[in-house]
């Protein structure tokens, strides 16, 4: 029997909302622990045994474009950054989702203006889009779950290569001004892009490691490895990340798609164990004698210690 990993977003918020099947899930659980790494945390399901993760960046590159596409990689995240009188911030909604054709002609102008400085744009599965460089590079990055909802100031690259890193970002952030895509989006009603967030980077090893087990998901990491859209026939390991939140508006696709199979998964003992994510705590619920049916269900939000009116994860 298999473990199934569920990873939704958790934002802190005023008008957190309740999700009475999610509720009644942690209420029969183990007591939430602490994870200081979410995808490494939910990679071990899927490859057990010590195997270790790839950079996150390095494994989209390889499902997309397969090996020797460059020698280092980071993700590129779009973002739509809000400007305040003496801070730059990324809001809670303010990591942004491209359609392939926005992706592909970010890439393309992206390639055709900064050409030739030995690195480059490309879009991996999911519309993801990925800077290659054709030199490894000694820098520190953050993820933007990390970031969101925060100013910008102690997050920015750092180590050796920090500084062209910055550099490289500010320029994106000129070149996208009344950009194209963003005419479009704009004229659609949809936040710009404002700015691409490098994150996830690595050196880009030769093959992407072997893996027992399913995912579904946006996640650029995890997408490398596939992507159901559906629960599969054949359960097996398994991560889902979600990036909507408990009571929002998609959390009922979420529920129907994603946690109402695994719920029944558990009670026949097709899966062992369900392993739930967010912010940095996990939760684990197996069936049998362990869960714990005394407990009253409490608000998601205080099982997994998001704390209200503030930005702890992303989406």
């Amino acid at each position: 029997m298999s473990t199934v990993y569920i990873r939704f977003a958790a934002h802190g918020s005023d008008a957190l909302q309740r999700s009475p099947l999610l509720e009644q899930l942690v209420a029969r659980a183990t007591t939430a622990v602490q994870v200081a790494n979410w995808r490494a945390d939910a990679f071990h399901v899927l490859a057990p045994g010590g195997t270790p993760m790839p950079p996150i960046a390095a494994a989209a590159l390889l499902a997309a474009a397969g090996a020797g596409a460059g020698a280092w990689v980071c993700v590129a995240t779009p973002v739509h950054l809000s400007a305040g009188m003496s801070s730059v911030t990324l809001p809670r909604d303010g990591v942004l989702d491209l359609g392939p054709s926005e992706a592909d002609t970010l890439a393309a102008d992206f390639n055709r203006v900064f050409g030739g400085a030995g690195m480059r744009l490309t879009v991996g599965r999911a519309a993801v889009l990925l800077c290659v460089f054709d030199a490894t590079l000694e820098v520190e990055m953050h993820d933007p779950e990390t970031v969101a909802g925060h100013d910008l100031f102690g997050f920015q690259p750092a180590g050796t290569d920090g500084p062209r890193l910055r550099r490289l970002m500010s320029e994106i952030e000129m070149w996208l001004f009344d950009h194209e895509v963003n005419r479009a989006r704009m004229a659609n009603s949809r936040p710009p892009v404002t700015g691409l967030w490098l994150w996830g980077g690595g050196n880009t090893p030769a093959a992407i490691p072997a893996v027992s087990g399913w995912t579904a998901g946006q996640d650029p990491f995890f997408a490398a490895f596939g992507s159901e859209q559906q629960w599969p026939q054949e359960t097996g390991a398994g991560v889902v990340v979600c990036t909507q939140q408990p009571g929002s508006r998609g959390w009922l696709e979420v529920e129907q798609r994603w946690l109402a199979p695994a719920v029944a998964a558990l009670k026949s003992g097709r899966i062992k164990k369900l392993e739930l994510s967010a912010a940095d705590r996990r939760i684990s619920v197996a069936a049998g004698p362990t869960l714990r049916f005394w407990r009253r269900p409490r608000p998601w939000w205080e099982s997994f210690e998001v704390t209200v009116g503030e930005s702890n994860d992303f989406q």
